[in-house]
Formats: structure tokens, C-alpha cells, sequence
């Protein structure tokens, strides 16, 4: 009876050690493309956008890849929103508008961008509960499958290309 009580217990905290430890999440290899912005677009843009936020889940690793767009790239950011949902930023990868917080790099016309997210990084939107440094927020809505990469052009200002995360694990 001694053992059994002692199994029970020791199970009790390993499930709750379980249940209670970071969940790591990634997005990998999601594409985008002009079918997926909202209202869709033909266009030759395309690209691959990768998300993983490490085992403490206080940073988030971001790379976004692009080429082939139609206009000049004017700024790539992560959005905190559902598909066929246009909606407000959570952090940048880069920009040309000058609309960024001040560490931001430029937008090459295409290549390839990866970022350290921290907390800091975060600049919304206040709009749909998520304030700036909000690190936790964004990333259960990366966990979630609530968030969206997207390219911009001096084209399509909205959007020229776009992928929806899809969290792996």
C-alpha cells in the first residue's frame, strides 16, 4: 500500500512537471505568397517565413526569405491574426518607412532576415490585447495558429505576399 501511494504521488508530480514546462514552438518552412493576402493576389512574389521560440519562452528566433516581388519591399513584419484576416503587427523584421522601433534593419528588395525577438521587440496592437512588450502574447498567438508573416511593397502597401504560422508542436 506504502509503494502504491508513493507511485501515485511520484506520478502526480511528473504529470504536473509536464503539463507546467515551457511548450517549445516552431513554424517552419511556412510559405508565402500572394493567394494567401487578403483580398488575394497574383503576383511573383514568394517566400518562406520560420518561427521558434526557444525552451524558456523568452525569445522568438524569426527568418523571413523573400524574392520575386513586383514592387520594392517597403516592410516585413509578424501580425497578430487569424487567415483571411488582415490585422495589427506584433514585431518587424525590417523596414524602409521608418515606422519601426529604431534597431530595425532595412528591407533588402529580396534575401533573407532573422531576428532575435525579446520582449522589448513587441510593439502591439494595443488594439486587439497585446501591448507593447508583451513577449507572452505573441507567442501564444504564434502558438495558436493566430499569426501571419508578411512582406510589403511599394505595389501592394496592404501586403504582397503572406503565410499563415502553423505551429508544429
Amino acid at each position: 500500500m506504502k509503494h502504491r501511494r508513493l507511485a501515485e504521488f511520484v506520478g502526480v508530480v511528473s504529470l504536473f512537471a509536464l503539463l507546467s514546462a515551457p511548450i517549445l514552438t516552431e513554424a517552419k518552412n511556412i510559405p508565402l505568397e500572394g493567394f494567401q493576402e487578403v483580398p488575394a493576389l497574383s503576383t511573383t512574389g514568394e517566400g518562406k517565413c520560420n518561427v521558434k521560440v526557444n525552451k524558456a519562452g523568452d525569445q522568438i528566433e524569426a527568418t523571413v526569405s523573400y524574392s520575386g516581388l513586383e514592387g520594392s519591399v517597403t516592410q516585413s513584419h509578424i501580425h497578430f491574426g487569424q487567415r483571411s484576416v488582415s490585422a495589427g503587427v506584433m514585431f518587424f523584421f525590417c523596414s524602409n518607412l521608418g515606422n519601426a522601433p529604431a534597431d530595425t534593419p532595412t528591407c533588402p528588395d529580396s534575401g533573407t532576415i532573422t531576428r532575435t525577438i525579446v520582449a522589448a521587440d513587441i510593439i502591439g496592437p494595443a488594439g486587439q490585447g497585446i501591448a507593447p512588450g508583451e513577449l507572452g502574447e505573441a507567442i501564444e498567438a504564434i502558438r495558436t495558429g493566430n499569426a501571419y508573416c508578411n512582406v510589403h511593397s511599394t505595389l501592394y502597401l496592404a501586403g504582397e505576399i503572406r503565410g499563415q504560422l502553423k505551429p508544429s508542436n
